[in-house]
């Protein structure tokens, strides 16, 4: 293939055409071929966070705050200023995690593949009765989203990596007594409070939406009604695991392969030693002549561990009676070395060797012989590693018929369907994030999207799908542009949000008349009257009890303590959407007990975290960051 578009190349019509191309970018300039639309969410010191990252981060936040708040999230979800909030926050975390990465790379931090097989082995969701399970892996991995044991291995060695910095910079933090008084006060302080809940459901009957303000919001927020960009694609995909299954190796190849690498499947022989150590000192000869003394000791039977503890100068194996532990040969200086690989079970004991360290005299205490695993327990290793290796040459090979075929009949799928002996497969409708394998994969989506594949209607070139050998061909099948739903389909949701947001706001504007009278010290009997509302009183509540609402306990514990003549009160949004008016009765230090012993631990964790921020606030002043999420564009729920 290669001759013939060598060939075609050199004819005058090539030529001319060549030089028509090298005219147009003189006067256009490359950029005019390359430049495309920015869709990422982000850009971080030139490093781009997709938006396809974006929105699988914020589903992951909303699926998890789903599991927690149930159905009051819905509630939530037709908040707009709350929804954006957690947009944002979502953006801002995937900015965090970015500037550590590139941070981790500049410090030159590595995970090394070892690292990351011991923390998979160790980790309790992979278990079956404390031992890992291979199975129970897959199944795991598969259901947190990771197809592929080599995508969770890369997310694993990021996320470690990570870890690593984090841990480098919060471990040094520490807390002084004072602070940890001033903690334990904090932490045990109770306050007496009264709270009135202001719903924002009571509102709801009265509110009124006119056409106006239904298209108005729907033109405002066009965004939020777009439908994405998809496209089918037809795919033919070449996986070595089919492969495997046609690869026949024979016993005897087994066994061959046993016999040639027979050094691959036996350990090296190990020795125990003790020795005990005389160094040279000023006085080589008075050194060998002690060695020479306590060696004669030895010989006449007293104890060899009692003599190496009491005068060998290596304190450490001296303090265990001499024991180097196991060790093989090459291991330690050449003239110990050898002296202990000449000794055997029946005469173990050496005269003195003479080494770079000093004057050795060494026993040996035990052999570890060398040992060869029989053919029988590594006979099914064998055949896999043959049959992988089998399969191996065959799916490169395969892969280069697929992509020169592909290549040269561009315009279908067939002939290197037929290479390869696939069938042609249509995909679902894909977007450019959120698809199910193998179309989770960026590579896969990037080709997908292609102008190659999209506008020319051509093959694509073959795709690594992942590490673990399967790769791919697709080509266009169908390609809907990316529209804006009508606004007769979204009118009634427009209304509904519209609707909670009115009412929201009457909530809050209700709440706010309420606060102002209590912070007045006037009568509130007839603004509680009426919003249906009434104060309840709560006695000496907890940081984190369970007396209150967590929205209304928060509010209370940042707000002052109330003094002469001073109302301490605030009011918050719950999660539910309604409005809470708090005020502080009094407040009640705390006292230290039992229950704050570790809280010397607690309150380096506490400083610690207020360093990390600062960190990570360090890191965002100092880098080029550049938001791209707009202002409203979260889907309409």
């Amino acid at each position: 293939m290669l001759e013939r578009i060598r060939e075609g190349s050199s004819g005058i019509t090539a030529k001319v055409i060549l030089g028509l191309v090298i005219a147009t970018f003189v006067f256009a300039g490359v950029g005019s071929y390359t430049n495309s639309v920015d869709t990422s969410a982000a850009t971080v010191n030139g490093e781009k966070i997709s938006q396809q990252k974006f929105d699988q981060a914020y589903q992951n936040q909303r699926n998890r705050m789903e599991q927690q708040y149930g159905e009051m999230f819905a509630q939530l979800a037709g908040n707009d200023m709350y929804m954006q909030s957690m947009r944002s926050n979502v953006l801002e975390n995937l900015i965090n995690e970015e500037l550590l990465d590139q941070n981790a790379r500049e410090l030159n931090i590595r995970i090394s593949d070892q690292q990351i097989k011991e923390a998979i082995l160790a980790m309790q969701e992979f278990q079956v009765d404390g031992v890992f399970n291979n199975d129970r892996y897959l199944m795991v991995i598969n259901q947190a989203g990771f197809y592929q044991p080599s995508a969770f291995r890369d997310y694993l060695r990021v996320d470690m990596a990570r870890r690593q910095l984090m841990q480098s910079v919060m471990a040094t933090e520490f807390s002084m007594p004072y602070q940890q008084d001033l903690a334990v006060k904090l932490t045990n302080q109770t306050r007496s409070i009264r709270y009135a809940t202001i719903t924002a459901e009571q509102f709801k009957a009265t509110v009124e939406v006119t056409d106006e303000e239904i298209n108005q919001y729907y033109q405002e927020n066009q965004s939020r009604f777009a439908t994405q960009e998809q496209v089918k694609v037809e795919y033919i995909s070449l996986d070595i695991a089919n492969l495997k299954k046609d690869v026949v190796i024979e016993d005897s190849e087994v066994q061959a392969y046993y016999d040639d690498n027979l050094s691959s499947y036996s350990t090296t022989e190990r020795r125990r030693a003790s020795h005990i150590l005389i160094e040279f000192g000023e006085d080589d000869v008075a050194a060998e002549q002690q060695a020479k003394d306590i060696l004669a000791k030895v010989n006449a039977g007293d104890d060899f561990a009692a003599l190496a503890k009491e005068f060998s100068a290596d304190t450490f194996s001296g303090e265990n009676g001499g024991d180097l532990d196991w060790f093989e040969q090459g291991a330690m200086d050449i003239e110990f070395d050898k002296a202990v690989f000449a000794l055997t079970k029946e005469d173990n004991l050496s005269d003195i060797v003479k080494s770079d360290f000093g004057f050795h005299i060494i026993k040996l205490t035990d052999i570890e012989e060398v040992a060869t695993k029989p053919f029988a327990d590594v006979k099914t290793e064998i055949l896999a590693q043959l049959t992988n290796d089998q399969a191996l040459e065959v799916y490169y090979d395969l892969q280069t018929q697929m992509a020169e075929v592909a290549f040269e009949s561009p315009d279908s799928l067939e002939e290197a369907a037929a290479v390869i002996n696939a069938e042609i497969q249509t995909s679902n409708w894909l977007t450019r994030g959120n698809n199910p394998a193998p179309f989770n994969n960026s590579d896969v989506v990037e080709v997908a999207f292609s102008d190659v594949v999209l506008l020319d209607n051509m093959n694509s070139d073959v795709v690594e799908v992942s590490a673990d050998q399967v790769a791919m061909v697709v080509r266009i099948n169908d390609h809907q542009e990316a529209t804006t739903k009508p606004l007769t389909e979204v009118s009634e949701q427009i209304k509904v949000q519209l609707v909670n947001n009115k009412a929201s706001l009457a909530a809050q504007q209700a709440s706010e008349s309420l606060l102002s009278k209590v912070l007045a010290n006037e009568d509130v009997t007839v603004a509680l009257a009426a919003t249906g509302s009434s104060f309840v009183a709560a006695d000496n509540i907890t940081r984190n009890g369970a007396e209150v609402t967590n929205n209304i306990a928060k509010q209370a514990f940042t707000l002052a303590h109330p003094t002469e003549g001073q109302v301490s009160a605030a009011s918050t949004l719950m999660l539910s959407g309604d409005y809470a008016v708090i005020e502080v009765l009094s407040v009640t230090e705390g006292v230290a007990g039992d229950a704050d012993a570790n809280v010397a631990q607690q309150q380096a964790m506490s400083v610690s975290q207020a360093v990390f921020e600062g960190y990570i606030a360090n890191l965002k002043e100092n880098a080029e960051i550049t938001r791209n999420l707009p202002a409203n564009s979260s889907p309409l729920l």
